[in-house]
């Protein structure tokens, strides 16, 4: 294995034997318990800073281990690379040279070429494992995608999680496949020709199984998050936690040749010294990634709206590769299905998606009236391939009290409006897995703790988080293994009506990406104009720079028509049939309609009439979208 880094933590196979290292600052004496027919420990060596190390003779992979601290109780590895029987048993030592690759031409993608299909291990198959969704991938690449993001692996409690409930952060989960299921399940992607994103947090771990007070200052109690005490990354003794967390991101680019990691809600990670933890874990992944021959890339989920998050380090940014831009979601979902509590309250209407579209934030610098404070900042010096956009996710479906998608929330033609609005635009989209086909079973919140105070607890966290959306008590059971079962895929649904013809609108936008310049991200920003009142928007989409981000911008501010372009994209985001007015001349060819027959069920296509263009005017039927490819004047 090349590359400029290596891990040292934990468990390490060598020729002789398995050498031991961990972090326990507060410990006086650390050894190894080396568990099997003769039981054994061997006392490890103190070192600077707070470590234990020490080679033990004869102990290859497959060896189950524990570290016991100061006499107390054997306690797993807090660097264990897999939990074989769950969060609370032993770890087991794993040689990452023994598996057999065969992606070595495999060199990663462009930011600007990702299309991501976010997908939970657990229900995105009938066995839920890293193996079985390996027999999904040709299907998903053959539909246009080019990358899986997978939801976290790390070890959590019991069988069923989300995964952000994650202890053992360097442990793949046991019952997904442990390490060698999540190598194949990235060496096949790699063949198939798709990259691979892997969630990751860094801003809390779980509530049962965290090991990780025992053994050093992990944690402090400065500053608060949603999930308890923040991760120490600033104050005393936090070296080594930024260690763990930064070569915890180095481990899966280079153990599991992952390429891009997605950073669960950055804005829980505190940090106030001079060089933010994030910008530090991005210019290692970076170096990493340069050091392997292969292309990685950091994303960022954050709620701040701040371009700080994907500036370069240069001007004072992090620099990720990109970011979570939820408003385009939130304007989205609060326009199709007229949702207007908790955070959707700030959105509605045309306008926020108009402005979430030219601006990548609704919300920069306005004030919002469910923070009841001004939010975020403008980005207009940021390109577009630094921003990732979705209709759904794993969040704005599961968080809602009975998980429904947005095929149980909306007509089939808002459906096919949505998907128009996401995979023509100039961004990063990001498809849930059963979107292309309109999956109508629910993604709910399960967990599968082994605590029964825990549960309840859980349980009862559950109803009040909905109480802002006014969503009342029919919370399903987190706990319950039916809420997990009924989570499930149903993938033969996907052959029958509408599901078919949602798949083929999806396949078709996403074969038009690849063949329209102007769909790719990281261009010239998008022009839109939009008549709030009527409910249309209109947005031109180019590949020669004509007009500055700024420029762009005050186009929606102003409502003007927008300038001339490569493909000009209409919508109707109305209920009632209307004439939406284009600048004049330059349409030459119809690319695709939402109400195109592909696309409508058997016995719509007479209720839904195609799009019908005369003069400088284009009508189209309600929730409809249709794209043109333009003359260049």
């Amino acid at each position: 294995m090349s590359g400029a880094w290596s891990l040292e933590r934990g468990a390490c196979v060598n020729r002789a034997g398995t050498r031991f290292s961990v972090w326990a600052p507060k410990a006086k004496r650390v050894e190894v318990v080396i568990e099997g027919e003769d039981t054994r420990s061997v006392v490890l060596e103190a070192r600077e800073g707070g470590a234990f190390e020490g080679r033990v003779p004869g102990v290859g992979a497959g060896t189950d281990y524990r570290f016991r601290l100061d006499g107390g109780e054997p306690r797993p590895d807090p660097v264990s690379r897999w939990q074989p029987e769950g969060v609370h048993g032993p770890s087991r030592v794993v040689d990452p040279a023994a598996f057999r690759w065969s992606d070595a031409g495999w060199r990663g993608l462009a930011m600007a070429d990702y299309v991501i299909y976010e997908l939970h291990v657990g229900t995105f198959t009938a066995e839920g494992t890293f193996d079985a969704a390996i027999a999904r991938l040709g299907e998903l690449k053959a539909s246009g995608v080019t990358a899986i993001e997978i939801m976290p692996v790390a070890e959590f409690p019991g069988a069923r999680n989300w995964g952000y409930d994650g202890v053992s952060l360097y442990a793949p989960h046991s019952a997904y496949g442990g390490p060698e299921g999540l190598r194949r399940l990235v060496d096949a992607a790699h063949g198939a020709g798709l990259a691979v994103v892997l969630d990751v947090v860094y801003n809390h771990v779980g509530p049962e199984g965290n090991y990780l007070p025992l053994y050093g200052p992990y944690f402090t109690e400065t500053y608060k998050t949603p999930w308890g005490p923040a991760v120490n990354y600033d104050g005393a003794d936090s070296p080594e936690v930024r260690r763990f967390v930064i070569e915890n991101a180095l481990y899966w680019v280079t153990e599991y040749h992952v390429d891009a990691l997605r950073l669960d809600a950055i804005h829980g990670i505190y940090d106030f010294g001079a060089k933010h933890v994030l910008a530090e874990l991005v210019e290692r992944v970076h170096a990493q990634g340069e050091a392997l021959g292969r292309n990685v890339v950091v994303i960022a989920e954050s709620d701040l709206n701040d371009p700080k998050v994907v500036r370069p380090p240069e001007v004072g940014g992090y620099g990720f590769d990109a970011q979570w831009s939820d408003d385009f979601h939130h304007a989205v979902h609060a326009l199709l299905t007229e949702e207007d509590k908790g955070y959707y309250a700030d959105f509605g209407g045309v306008e926020p998606l108009a402005t979430a579209i030219a601006e990548r934030f609704h919300y920069a610098g306005r004030y919002s009236r469910h923070r009841r404070r001004h939010h975020g900042a403008p980005s207009h010096d940021v390109s577009g391939d630094h921003f990732v956009i979705a209709i759904q996710n794993h969040d704005q479906v599961g968080n809602r009290a009975a998980g429904e998608r947005l095929s149980a929330l909306v007509s089939f033609p808002r459906q096919k409006l949505a998907a128009a609005l996401l995979l023509l635009s100039p961004y990063i989209p990001l498809i849930f897995m059963g979107e292309e086909y309109g999956e109508t079973n629910p993604f709910q919140y399960f967990v599968s703790h082994g605590d029964a105070q825990l549960v309840e607890s859980v349980r009862a966290g559950r109803k009040k988080e909905f109480e802002a959306f006014g969503w009342g008590d029919e919370v399903p059971d987190p706990q319950s293994e039916e809420t997990f079962q009924r989570s499930k895929l149903d993938w033969t649904s996907r052959e029958r009506s509408p599901h078919r013809e949602l798949r083929a609108l999806y396949r078709d936008l996403l074969a038009l990406r690849r063949r329209e310049p102007a769909l790719r991200p990281g261009g010239p920003a998008p022009v839109v104009a939009f008549d709030a009142e009527r409910g249309w928007m209109a947005v031109e989409l180019s590949v020669a720079s004509r007009q500055s981000p700024a420029t762009a911008a005050k186009a929606v501010t102003d409502n003007r028509q927008p300038a001339t372009g490569n493909l000009l994209a209409l919508y109707n985001l109305s209920d009632r049939e209307q004439g939406i007015p284009i600048p004049s001349g330059g349409l030459v060819t119809a690319l695709l309609s939402t109400t195109d027959t592909p696309y409508q069920p058997p016995g719509a296509a007479s209720t839904q009439r195609r799009h019908d263009a005369a003069g400088d005017v284009v009508t189209l039927p309600p929730y409809a979208a249709v794209v043109f490819r333009r003359e260049q004047r």
